[in-house]
């Protein structure tokens, strides 16, 4: 009998929009400790499904789990192990970074001594410390510095497990580079990471395991080197996805 709990599983996991499938039966299993790559193109159902996944859209059929718990029988428990950073993520427009973050801890049940500390120090390292110095409001920030704010708020009860969808995203090669070292060493400490992106060779620099969806369903998945097949990630995308090309006489006009 195999004991072994995966920090995350999707286990046929279906999504119907009247009638039209966006995610048609997903299992994915992602081992502790991993740093789990999603890779699909536009429309594949990689949002979809990372949703349904930690309990922001109910799927028509099929389960999600995080180390173990069902996100939708025993959310409370689920989601105290989660961190997430949504795609398109709707945050208090009105509230500064700070005050932002500690409505979030005070929800989360966290102690006010222990949010102050922490506020501070995800301010620091994600460098929102000026804009908080300033006043400055959600509504006011950039999109790289809401994608930030919203990492912090994944982050702030420290969770066991991330899910990141397209968190590099607007974000400039410094803050990558620290968002990269955060995320490392959070795996190091034992925690496991799925993240979604579009950047294969982003995926390749950091990812251990990687799962290619496309068409609503699981077109590879397992270790980077697995699905690589010998080749590059990218090119092992074009080939499960299909490459469009482009007629001759289209866009003609272009440089004329």
């Amino acid at each position: 009998m195999n004991d072994v709990i995966n920090a995350f599983e999707l286990d046929l996991l279906r999504k119907d929009f009247s009638g039209k499938v966006a995610v048609d039966d997903v299992s994915l299993a992602v081992p502790r400790g991993s740093f789990f790559g999603l890779v699909g193109p536009n429309g594949a159902g990689k949002t979809t499904a990372l949703s349904m996944a930690v309990g922001l859209l109910r799927p028509t059929s099929g389960t999600a789990r995080v180390l173990g718990i069902d996100v939708w029988t025993e959310p409370i428990r689920a989601k105290e192990a989660l961190g997430v950073l949504p795609d398109g993520l709707a945050l208090p427009e009105r509230l500064t970074g700070a005050e932002l973050l500690d409505y979030w801890g005070l929800l989360r049940g966290l102690d006010r001594a222990v949010i102050k500390a922490r506020t501070a120090e995800l301010l620091r390292i994600l460098e929102l410390e000026e804009a908080e110095d300033l006043g400055t409001i959600v509504m006011e920030y950039s999109t790289g510095m809401r994608k930030k704010i919203g990492l912090a708020t994944a982050l702030l009860h420290s969770p066991k497990v991330l899910v990141l969808d397209e968190p590099y995203e607007a974000v400039d090669p410094v803050s990558g580079r620290v968002l990269t070292k955060i995320l490392r060493r959070f795996v190091a400490a034992g925690g496991t990471v799925i993240m979604s992106s579009h950047v294969m060779s982003l995926v390749e620099q950091l990812c251990d395991r990687v799962a290619i969806i496309a068409r609503g369903q699981v077109a590879a998945d397992g270790t980077l080197d697995e699905v690589r097949a010998g080749g590059s990630l990218e090119d092992r995308f074009v080939a499960l996805v299909g490459e469009r090309e482009l007629a001759g006489e289209e866009l003609s006009w272009l440089g004329s």
